[in-house]
């Protein structure tokens, strides 16, 4: 008689591995209003480009490689792996498509779920790190503000030149262990390069997530206090696509102006019509066509 093996989520490298142990049915085809989407769903934004990619490929191919769900009840599945997919088929109109059941606990299905995820290419660093650390704190099991606590106390301990306690040290070896599973991180590298964006404002934490923007610009954007010059800023960077040297400029360039003493309205109007005249910005279509819409609204105003 053979012997189930049990699901150890740190040990595994992604969703083929579970496909290689022991399953309760072999692939099989069933109707898809029989699956549901989890309570809990590890990716929160899918990059409408690929996703049309994907929806061809599934009208003209169906669906090549079989979702992982598992088994509840009244003969329903839960999907564990595959959504993009699943909404694929949904949007192609397909009524079947094929399946691998596995015995999960939500432990287990969320852990899978989230490797699965982030071993995705196009997954956002705002959606990344989440994920990351959900998955160390199934791994510890403790929340994941008690992983974010870890991993202050071991950087604080280090800089400090203190010794680590032993609950800290065992638990920052499992964090190692499992960052090196993912292959992308080590505790401190992610501590200091990712923590930090879930700590960006609410505009420019969106902006990232959606793939409007890059995470090295969200950081050099979210040092600007000022929240109107922030959400400016956010526009124009997105409208125009700015380098990371042009936003660091362009911010140097606000601060410089918000330092220098107050001009009447006349002669902030009169300065910027001398430089219309000799900017470059009617060389450039996005440029006119912003400036075109700002003037439309000048006109409005004074009308």
């Amino acid at each position: 008689m053979s012997t189930k093996k049990r699901l150890e989520a740190p040990r595994m490298r992604g969703v083929e591995d579970l496909l290689s142990m022991e399953v309760e049915q072999p692939s099989s085809m069933i109707p898809i209003n029989q699956i549901q989407l989890p309570h809990k769903q590890p990716r929160r934004w899918f990059d409408q480009q690929k996703m049309m990619h994907l929806v061809e490929s599934v009208r003209k191919y169906g669906i090549l490689e079989p979702l992982l769900v598992r088994p509840i009840p009244e003969g329903k599945y839960e999907l564990v792996a595959g959504e993009r997919r699943l909404r694929a088929a949904l949007e192609v109109g397909l009524t079947d498509v094929p399946i691998v059941s596995k015995e999960l606990t939500d432990t287990e299905a969320l852990a899978v779920a989230l490797l699965e995820n982030l071993q995705r290419e196009d997954l956002n660093p705002v959606d990344e790190t989440e994920g990351v650390l959900d998955l160390l704190a199934i791994n510890l099991d403790i929340t994941t503000e008690e992983v974010i606590s870890v991993l202050n106390s071991a950087a604080n301990a280090k800089k400090r030149n203190l010794d680590l306690t032993e609950n800290v040290s065992r638990q920052l070896e499992q964090i190692e262990s499992v960052l090196a599973g993912l292959g992308k991180f080590n505790a401190e590298s992610f501590r200091s390069s990712r923590l930090p964006l879930l700590n960006l404002p609410d505009n420019v934490l969106e902006a990232l997530r959606s793939g409007k923007l890059e995470y090295t610009k969200a950081r050099v954007i979210a040092r600007v206090l000022d929240e109107q010059q922030r959400a400016f800023l956010l526009e124009r960077i997105i409208t125009e696509n700015l380098s990371l040297s042009q936003i660091k400029q362009l911010i140097k360039d606000l601060q410089s102006a918000s330092s220098m003493p107050d001009k009447t309205l006349s002669e902030r109007y009169f300065d910027l019509g001398k430089r219309l005249k000799s900017a470059k910005v009617w060389d450039d279509s996005k440029k006119r066509k912003r400036l075109e819409k700002l003037l439309l609204e000048l006109e409005q105003l004074l009308e």
